[in-house]
C-alpha cells in the first residue's frame, strides 16, 4: 500500500487519486505533519510539496513524476497510449494543464474571500483563463482516443471542476466552454475513477470554497 501525503482540497492531490483509482491501487492518504511548511514535513519532504507519494524508502514529489511512475510500474491499465504520437499528445495536454490551463485558474485563488476580492484581478483571471479555455478547445481535437482515460486527463478534469466552482461562488463570471470540452468533459465522467473521485472530492472543494465566505 502506498502512503500519500495530501490535503483534501488539493487540486493536484485529486489529479493523483485519479491515477490511483483508474489503476486500482491501494493507498492510505495522510495530512502532512505539521502542514506543508512544518520543519516536521520538510524532514520528510524536503520541497514541502503535495503530494507526496511514499513507496518504500523512495519518496516522491510531484504529481506527474508520480503519475509517470506508477504507469511505468503498474502498467495495466495503460495510461500512456501506445505509439510515438499519442503519447507526445497525452503528454502535451499533461503539461498545457500543469504550465498553462491550472496556472491561470490559480489566479483566482487568493480572490475567493468577497471581502478582499479586487476586480482588477478577477478581470485579468478570467481574460487569462478564457485564452487558455480557447486553446484547450483546439488541443482536445488532435487525435487522441477517448475510450481510455490517459494521464493527460487528470489535471484537465479536476481544473474544469474548480473553474465550475469559481463560477457558482461569483467568483469569475461566466466562463465560455466550448463544445468539444463539454463533450470531453462528459466523456471523462464516464469512466469509473473519474466518478467515484469527484463524488468524493468535490465536497472538499465546497468545503474549502465555505470556509472563505465566512
Amino acid at each position: 500500500m502506498y502512503t500519500v501525503y495530501s490535503v483534501d482540497h488539493s487540486l493536484y492531490c485529486a489529479k493523483l487519486r485519479l491515477v490511483l483509482r483508474h489503476k486500482r491501487l491501494e493507498w492510505r492518504d495522510v495530512p502532512p505533519p505539521g502542514g506543508t511548511g512544518s520543519a516536521d514535513y520538510l524532514s520528510l519532504v524536503p520541497t514541502g510539496n503535495l503530494p507526496a507519494l511514499v513507496d518504500g524508502t523512495l519518496t516522491l514529489t510531484d504529481s506527474e513524476a508520480i503519475a509517470e511512475y506508477l504507469e511505468e510500474k503498474h502498467p495495466s491499465p495503460a495510461m500512456l497510449p501506445s505509439g510515438l504520437v499519442p503519447r507526445a499528445l497525452s503528454r502535451e495536454r499533461s503539461r498545457f494543464h500543469d504550465t498553462r490551463l491550472e496556472p491561470a485558474l490559480r489566479l483566482t485563488f487568493s480572490n475567493t474571500d468577497p471581502r478582499t476580492r479586487r476586480p482588477d484581478e478577477i478581470t485579468a483571471a478570467h481574460a487569462e483563463i478564457t485564452k487558455r479555455l480557447a486553446a484547450l478547445e483546439i488541443l482536445l481535437k488532435a487525435p487522441l482516443s477517448r475510450d481510455q482515460l490517459w494521464l493527460g486527463d487528470c489535471g484537465i478534469i479536476i481544473t474544469c471542476e474548480w473553474l465550475d466552482i469559481m463560477v457558482e461562488y461569483g467568483v469569475l463570471p461566466t466562463l465560455d466552454m466550448g463544445p468539444e470540452i463539454i463533450r470531453y468533459r462528459a466523456q471523462m465522467q464516464e469512466f469509473d475513477a473519474v466518478a467515484a473521485e469527484l463524488v468524493c472530492y468535490l465536497p472538499h472543494m465546497h468545503d474549502w470554497m465555505d470556509s472563505k465566505h465566512r
